[in-house]
């Protein structure tokens, strides 16, 4: 771990990031800083997952603390502080639905950016005081459970260890970022960092040669942001990302305060449908070739012009140029076989790829970035929403560099050489390569079961969990928002309440009844990746590297990491092992 002063100033540092553990260091020793901290439970990650375990393990009477890795509150929003790093969810129901957070805020606009998210969680702290109780810049890097005294003993990176009989944690499906190996990275001259290490600084690229490599979500907004003002901006591109366009518009606060009557009734609503968001729709009831090509169109133009008019601004706005609206509804609202069906999905991706051909220029560049041919099937990668990121490549300062067919051989001092022999040039360039996606946040964590072995180790060939919140072997520990929940197929907020709920009324039965520690069998964590992989194998997600199945990462095992059927079938199955602990090893103290 590099020195404090080091880390003071990352602009400048020309030593890439790569790991949170080079940001743990301690600034007090009082509090939830002490040495040798005794608590009830223990919260690992200060983001949506982290502050509601917090808000409701401290209501229910346990004395709680929380280790947060970054310098506050937040989460994913505190560290995704690159340039155009929004939200593709809108609000309000990316959201927590605790009264007290709501009832006093409002959003500038329906898809906050991070400045405005780190508002909101400055906000929850205000209202709900989570900040007395954190230890930030607090990376753990061991954790060890203790069959004889019931307690887990966790160690930070800085030194330090805390005793908790339970361990909730809620690193979320981003916590380690994914660096491939390449070679020569500290000889580049430049600027350089990781999208989601990005320092807050603001890096001015006013006439720089810019660099992206990757264009998952943080790419594509990123592209956005620096477009317009690069001198000239190389985006490498793997595999196309699928967009659909946002339609962003600024909120009232008047509007939202006339429309907080029927937040309950949204927050409720977000948790019966498929992805979790609020919406009023689910899947089309009807399959994709019962409808003729003419009907199908119209019904595709519909999705894509309207979006998902939410009914909670349609009770309040009778105008409908003011309702907002989400296009995830031609990903969550489309035909029901779609993500089934090989051939409906490929007439999916065809209106796709003609509705966004149409925006981009150059012909050349049109086929890179929205080939007729699809690179995968439409669907099965979550699609970034965007705002203008098409329209970026119509500058003449904007390119698109295709890495089909060839790879990033090295960095050097002036920027980049691809395995063909070209060289790129560049003075600041972003890797936005994602991350080592939904399990990496706890293997990182230095996690070892009741035998001594790593959750590293044991999950190299395959994660296994029981109802995506516990591990066999790894007694009173939770995890939300993580491997085997319904996590990248849902909304952030929503899984965070469900599967948050789920985990305090399993520590409240335990604190009731005298329980020392519940352990997940072996038999109930086999149980469940079947139920992952069955319902992962209806689907065509398995056809393709993605996040569902994987991430970036070569090394890792393709499988399946989210639970496929949809937030409510989700709940229903977890809420079906209580209140008998089905699938627990349970010892009483």
């Amino acid at each position: 771990m590099g020195d404090p002063g080091e880390m003071m100033d990352p602009v400048t540092n020309p030593k890439l990031k790569r790991e949170l553990r080079e940001y743990g260091k301690r600034g007090r020793t009082d509090g939830p800083y002490a040495d040798n901290l005794e608590v009830d439970a223990l919260v690992v990650g200060g983001g949506f997952a982290g502050v509601f375990m917090f808000y409701t393990l401290r209501k229910a009477g346990l004395k709680t603390v929380m280790y947060e890795a970054g310098t506050d509150l937040g989460g994913t929003w505190r560290w995704n502080c690159y340039p155009g790093a929004m939200v593709d969810s809108e609000v309000p129901e990316y959201q927590l639905s605790i009264p007290e957070t709501w009832k006093t805020y409002n959003w500038p606009n329906n898809y906050p950016g991070y400045k405005e998210l780190r508002d909101y969680f400055d906000h929850c702290d205000k209202v709900l005081d989570i900040k007395s109780q954190t230890a930030f810049e607090s990376v753990v890097t061991d954790a060890h459970f203790n069959t004889e005294e019931g307690r887990w003993s966790v160690k930070t990176a800085d030194g330090r260890t805390a005793k908790t009989k339970y361990l909730v944690i809620c690193a979320g499906f981003a916590a380690k970022r994914y660096v491939p190996p390449w070679e020569g990275i500290d000889k580049f001259k430049g600027i350089v960092h990781h999208s989601s290490f990005w320092p807050d600084e603001e890096i001015d690229v006013t006439g720089k040669r810019c660099g992206i490599i990757g264009m998952g979500a943080s790419g594509v907004q990123i592209t956005q942001a620096w477009g317009p003002k690069a001198a000239h901006l190389k985006v490498f591109q793997r595999t196309p990302n699928l967009t659909v366009p946002m339609r962003l518009r600024k909120l009232s606060a008047e509007e939202q305060e006339e429309a907080k009557r029927w937040y309950p009734e949204l927050f409720d609503l977000r948790e019966r449908c498929f992805g979790g968001q609020g919406f009023v729709y689910d899947f089309c009831e009807r399959s994709t070739f019962e409808d003729s090509e003419e009907e199908r169109e119209k019904f595709f133009e519909k999705l894509w012009a309207d979006g998902g008019v939410r009914m909670i601004v349609s009770h309040v706005c009778e105008d409908r140029d003011k309702l907002t609206s989400n296009q995830f509804r031609y990903w969550l609202g489309n035909y029901k076989d779609y993500l089934f069906d090989a051939k409906a999905n490929r007439v999916v991706y065809d209106f796709w790829a003609k509705k966004q051909r149409a925006r981009i220029n150059d012909p050349a560049k049109r086929d890179i970035l929205a080939p007729l041919e699809p690179p995968h099937p439409w669907g099965v990668k979550r699609p970034c929403l965007e705002h203008s990121y098409f329209e970026q490549y119509n500058r003449d300062n904007v390119e698109p560099v295709s890495l089909k067919g060839r790879t990033i051989e090295c960095f050097n001092e002036t920027g980049i050489k691809l395995s063909d022999g070209s060289q790129h040039d560049f003075d600041i360039i972003c890797i936005a390569t994602g991350f080592d996606v939904v399990t990496g946040g706890m293997t990182a964590m230095g996690l070892h079961s009741i035998n001594g072995e790593s959750l590293e180790s044991q999950w190299k060939k395959s994660a296994h969990t029981y109802l995506g919140t516990t591990v066999s072997g790894y007694p009173n520990q939770f995890h939300i928002y993580g491997p085997q929940g319904p996590t990248l197929l849902s909304n952030g907020p929503t899984s965070v309440e469900v599967q948050g709920r789920w985990i305090a009324d399993v520590i409240k039965k335990c604190e009731t009844e005298g329980i020392k520690y519940i352990n997940p069998t072996d038999e109930a964590s086999k149980e469940w990746k079947k139920r992952i992989n069955y319902l992962s194998e209806l689907t065509l997600m398995p056809t393709t590297k993605s996040t569902y199945m994987g991430g970036s990462d070569p090394n890792k095992a393709f499988e399946q990491t989210c639970y496929a059927g949809g937030l409510y079938a989700y709940g229903k199955e977890i809420r079906a092992v209580l209140p008998d602990l089905k699938g627990f090893d349970i010892v009483k103290a």
